[in-house]
């Protein structure tokens, strides 16, 4: 029984170092301020409740309040900013300001911990509000920055740990934030593929046909496409095995590099062919951070971090593998 929970506690806390955040950190700081910008001249437009977009903010924001009326929207800032005398577009301004400027922070390691936050919260604010707009990067950009703002925070290559120089938290506990986060991709890669695997579809190819044809994602000619169309039902069955066999595949060291090599070519071209370069861009970072950074052994300098629960005092020389 004891070994049974040495082995689970040596599963759950692996000792890491905060390599994995601060790619997690640098790659959410790239996608939110890649997200903010595209949104620049179309914020106001999207959001302003009396504006000429198909579909208003208030009206968004009426059909979210039939699920809950908890989660975060922008109404909830347009009506703070009234209360103290600022305008609906001063408010929206302000509110796309702080989501582009904890974008730049995150990038920087600066202020690690409330750039975080804000870039959650805005990002979910933004997404309800426009919620008919949404999409599936959507949900994985609410995920990273979640993830980011409850992770040990700063990690060593952030101008918040030279600043503040404070002491690297637990490698145990650094170990298991990440390994929550490689738990989940896992869930969301095995029910994603099982989802496809049950469909026709996928194995003969016209899910991707009409994936690749559907507007605004027709990259690529239709007449190419029609061309190569034999290929389609081979590509779809490769998707299918790489996302269901995620969870298997991803933790052993001999086909780890190689599983997490197919995800990110995966995404890569899903970026390239349909154009959904942010849906391309969060993925991407995910993987790295969960699995990138102990894919292989990655030295670094030994990290001093003291417990009070005693858990551990610095982290190995190497990464760890993450394997079970």
């Amino acid at each position: 029984m004891s070994k049974m929970r040495e082995r689970l506690e040596g599963f759950l806390f692996p000792a890491r170092s905060t390599t994995w955040i601060a790619l997690l950190r640098i790659g959410l700081g790239l996608q939110v301020t890649i997200y903010a910008l595209s949104l620049w001249s179309d914020w106001t437009y999207l959001f302003a409740a009396n504006s000429d977009s198909l579909i208003s903010r208030d009206l968004s924001e009426a059909i979210l309040s039939l699920d809950s009326s908890f989660i975060p929207r922008l109404g909830w800032l347009v009506t703070l900013g009234g209360q103290i005398g600022l305008s609906e577009q001063v408010t929206l301004s302000l509110a796309f300001g702080c989501l582009l400027g904890s974008g730049v922070c995150l990038l920087l390691g600066f202020l690690s911990r409330p750039a975080a936050i804000a870039a959650w919260f805005l990002h979910l604010a933004a997404r309800s509000s426009g919620g008919l707009t949404a999409y599936g990067v959507d949900n994985f950009m609410t995920i990273g920055p979640f993830y980011l703002m409850l992770c040990p925070l700063p990690d060593r290559y952030s101008i918040d740990s030279w600043l503040w120089k404070r002491r690297t938290a637990d490698p145990r506990r650094i170990g298991f934030h990440q390994r929550v986060l490689q738990l989940h991709l896992c869930l969301i890669y095995f029910f994603g593929g099982l989802a496809k695997c049950l469909g026709a579809g996928w194995w003969n190819g016209n899910s991707m046909w009409r994936s690749l044809t559907r507007s605004p994602f027709n990259v690529i000619p239709a007449d190419f496409l029609l061309r190569w169309s034999s290929l389609l039902p081979l590509i779809g069955i490769f998707i299918c095995i790489v996302e269901i066999g995620y969870p298997v595949f991803i933790w052993p060291k001999g086909t780890r590099n190689i599983w997490l090599a197919c995800v990110l070519a995966m995404h890569a071209a899903i970026g390239v062919t349909m154009g959904m370069y942010l849906f391309a861009l969060i993925m991407i970072v995910l993987n790295a951070a969960a699995f990138a950074a102990n894919s292989t052994a990655m030295p670094f300098r030994k990290e001093q971090a003291r417990s009070a629960g005693g858990l551990g005092n610095k982290a190995d020389d190497e990464e760890a593998p993450a394997s079970v």
